[in-house]
């Protein structure tokens, strides 16, 4: 596995194009009867074969022939590797478009992935063992669409400035993987084999989450603004399968966010982090639009939290929990447990701004509010700051943790602002911005910078819930547009229905590609419960449902015409009614699975 070293407390500042490691860029993949083969173009000596029979990988040595392949394609990296119930599978990425730069190096996104396998046991499954396999292939499948990948060949992409400025000596020379925060490393579970066969040139971090990069012309000065989010892979999931923390302090839909300004004679970084509220609790999807909020009363609650902020603290210095929450209905009772557990953290902060309730849909400017209260707090953090001989000007002390319920929409909109805030003050201690210059004044070049967070938010949001983000128009606009409102109602009902039924195989998908699922020949099969296949059991129950609901609109609008059209009313109403009741009466039962436990 990756491991997390220790970095040094001492502010070494080597330049960040130190390094003298790189990963092959080019590769080509031969197929044999017997193997696949990947290795590097401009070194074909370079390189690892897998057996087809028993997914052996062995490391290519210069006396190994290889030719008279049965196919040739090439491809842009390696994933890494899984073992399922019939044997190994590679994942490969087919395809990938350059995005941008990070400090100078090239970052690509991956724009398609592939799975090989490496077994020829599957005909000596047995019944259930095929069920299990050809189910596993089928989440390999959703993992092959993952959105949002991005990695680059010659530099680690999951350290922030900030923290990459403070390594040990001569950690930037090591293999990228070495360099790797693990918590930000979305295919670390798939690596092991790989690191075993000391593969460093093939052995590629890929960091879930968001890169955007724009080019500014500010009061005549070239800058760059680069945005790029990191997705945690604690606690990853999708939207209602993955809610709060587990019992370790890890919150769902963490992400770290970095806000990047390059000049000529400076660089400068701004912090953001974004989870879900760190309690207990849950979203047990029922077929309801809004299902229920469950507080799951745990007699470890409060040091789930003290965990989760001593984490925070430790990585990032004081910490200022803002929570965009409601304070009523379900997310009232969420809020204030949250904040009745915040109360016996003295060294965290904790604010409550009820961001409908002051900014509804169209009162963007209102957030001034949330700065006025919280303007100090903002100014001791600061932001990153160093020039371009690597002298440390500036650290960032400190970080705002944001959430509201997806820690998505509100999150956006209120991380957009302060960041724009952070920029503003940073403009202006490098000399480019006056006192009263702003960004927002800078009309075209603020239309770029917006734009960047709206893309930011559309993309984290599709890989939480499968849509883009809600309120977009206020971090574009600054207001509700009709346009926006008619995208949001869509959206919505995206969410609904994806939460419902795909979103669950997604987040199967998710915990076999994290490596929560033990799979072999040996250990039982997760998905046989009581006797019936769960699995298939939710979709029969949610066609029943959706049919029954539409038959029984349909019928109550012509019950006036005849008794044995309201007689049939009533029978589909009921069988609507028995087939909602049994679904939410077995929503545990779908959740047996670890992917909705809660606790993991």
């Amino acid at each position: 596995m990756v491991i997390e070293e220790e970095f040094s407390s001492s502010l070494s500042t080597p330049p960040l194009s130190a390094t003298n490691f790189r990963l092959f860029d080019e590769m080509e993949l031969l197929e044999f009867k017997d193997k696949f083969v990947i290795r590097a173009v401009t070194s074909p000596d370079h390189g690892f074969s897998a057996n087809f029979f028993n997914g052996d990988i062995q490391p290519l040595h210069s006396d190994d022939v290889v030719e008279n392949p049965v196919k040739t394609s090439k491809i842009c990296g390696v994933v890494g590797t899984i073992r399922l119930v019939a044997g190994m599978y590679i994942l490969v990425i087919t395809s990938s478009k350059e995005v941008g730069k990070y400090y100078g190096f090239p970052i690509f996104r991956v724009e398609s992935m592939k799975y090989l396998p490496c077994n020829k046991a599957v005909k000596e499954l047995g019944t259930q063992e095929k069920k299990d396999e050809a189910y596993f292939r089928n989440l390999l499948r959703v993992v092959e669409s993952t959105p949002g990948l991005y990695y680059s060949y010659e530099t680690d992409i999951t350290v922030n400035l900030q923290r990459r400025l403070k390594l040990a000596e001569g950690w930037m020379t090591k293999p990228i993987w070495k360099q790797a925060d693990p918590r930000f490393v979305w295919n670390r579970a798939l690596l092991d084999e790989l690191i075993e066969c000391k593969l460093d040139g093939f052995i590629m971090p890929l960091v879930q989450g968001s890169f955007q990069t724009a080019e500014l012309t500010l009061k005549n000065v070239p800058v760059t603004i680069t945005l790029i989010s990191r997705r945690c892979t604690r606690r990853l999931g999708t939207r209602m399968w993955r809610r709060g923390a587990n019992l370790e302090g890890d919150a769902a839909n963490f992400i770290e966010t970095e806000q990047l300004l390059e000049s000529k004679d400076f660089r400068s970084s701004f912090l953001q982090v974004r989870g879900s509220i760190p309690l207990l609790w849950e979203q047990i999807v029922d077929l309801s639009y809004k299902p229920r909020l469950n507080i799951i009363n745990h007699q470890d609650t409060s040091n789930i939290v003290e965990h989760h902020f001593l984490d925070l603290s430790q990585r990032y210095g004081e910490i200022l929990a803002l929570d965009l929450t409601d304070e009523h209905g379900d997310e009232g009772k969420l809020s204030s447990a949250y904040a009745a557990e915040m109360e016996k953290l003295p060294n965290v902060r904790y604010v409550a701004f009820r961001f409908h309730s002051i900014c509804g849909n169209s009162n963007f400017d209102k957030l001034h509010l949330l700065y006025d209260d919280i303007s100090e707090d903002f100014g001791n953090q600061g932001y990153f700051l160093v020039d371009s001989n690597g002298k440390v000007l500036e650290e960032q002390r400190g970080v705002i943790r944001s959430n509201c319920i997806d820690c998505l929409d509100r999150t956006n909109v209120t991380q957009s602002y302060l960041a724009r805030t952070s920029l503003d003050i940073q403009l202006r201690r490098i000399g480019i911005f006056s006192l009263e210059d702003t960004i927002s004044t800078c009309s075209d070049e603020y239309n770029k910078f917006k734009i960047l967070w709206v893309e930011q938010g559309d993309e984290l949001s599709i890989e939480y819930t499968g849509t883009h983000a809600l309120k977009r128009d206020l971090v574009r606009y600054g207001k509700q547009t009709l346009g926006g409102l008619i995208t949001d109602g869509m959206s919505a009902l995206s969410r609904y229905y994806l939460n419902n039924f795909q979103d669950g195989v997604r987040q199967d998908a998710i915990d076999l590609i994290s490596g929560r699922y033990s799979v072999g020949r040996n250990n039982p099969s997760p998905f046989q419960l009581n006797a019936f296949e769960s699995l298939s059991y939710l979709p029969v129950a949610s066609a029943l449902l959706i049919g029954g609901l539409t038959f029984t609109s349909f019928s109550l609008n012509q019950v006036g015409r005849n008794a044995h059209q309201f007689v049939s009313s009533v029978l589909w109403a009921g069988v609507t009614a028995g087939v909602m009741a049994l679904v939410k009466a077995n929503g545990r039962q779908f959740c047996s699975r670890p992917r909705l436990c809660g606790l993991i």
